[in-house]
């Protein structure tokens, strides 16, 4: 389906015909075929059970595809939609150094913790400890330790689905800055149920029967999605 200059693009991710089953028998992705060109803000909408979060473990290599290739130079990091899920030390300099390579010197580890958490609005926060971290600050939290680990491919499970308003506008702002930034913008793949935030992405796609579809205008799919739900009703 794609060529082989494009499965060696460092700004690419393509899944090729990627198909996986669990073990009950149960097919998740079918032949699962998608390419994002490269940096920006990319959302997929789908219905419980239709494969997202299994198409992010297989991205990530949680899990291995069963058939099909995924291609991606692109190193990735996993937000949960829980950050209490990812979140293990007990200050925000603590936990980001989790994910730091070992062949840092002492100044190079601050220096990245630094600015991680500066991209993300909470500088001089080194020394809080998580217990007093608010929800949106916890996530925020999260998404620098992606940074601070250097990955250029985030995959965001639902990440303001436990967040309340200001603080779901606030990660998709960091998010969508990230992304769109001059300077070594990274590339999002973004789980949402929540189709107003459709509208801020690059481009966005609908996954049900184990595929992704075309990546169209982030509005355009939330206002089809929306006209079938008004016709079902």
């Amino acid at each position: 389906m794609f060529s082989a200059d494009a499965s060696q693009d460092s700004s690419c991710l393509i899944l090729d015909k990627v198909s996986f089953a669990w073990p009950s028998g149960t097919k998740v992705l079918d032949r699962c075929s998608f390419l994002i060109p490269g940096p920006g803000l990319w959302m997929i909408v789908g219905s419980n059970g239709s494969g997202k979060s299994t198409l992010f473990r297989l991205i990530s290599g949680m899990l291995h595809p069963q058939e099909g290739h995924i291609y991606s130079q692109l190193t990735p990091a996993l937000v949960c939609q829980n950050p209490d899920h990812q979140l293990l030390l007990p200050s925000c300099e603590s936990d980001l150094s989790l994910g730091l390579p070992m062949d840092l010197t002492e100044s190079e580890r601050q220096e990245r913790i630094d600015d991680a958490l500066r991209q993300v609005g909470m500088s001089e926060m080194n020394s809080r400890p998580l217990h007093t971290l608010s929800g949106g600050q916890k996530q925020r939290l999260a998404l620098a330790g992606a940074l601070a680990s250097e990955a250029k491919l985030m995959l965001l499970d639902e990440p303001t689905a436990l967040l309340d308003p200001v603080s779901q506008e606030m990660v998709l702002s960091i998010v969508q800055n990230l992304c769109t930034r001059s300077e070594d913008p990274i590339t999002a793949l973004w789980i949402t149920h929540r189709l107003e935030e459709l509208q801020f992405s690059t481009r966005a796609a609908v996954m049900e029967n184990g595929q992704i579809g075309q990546w169209q205008p982030g509005s355009l799919i939330s206002n089809r999605i929306r006209s079938l739900a008004l016709r079902r009703g």
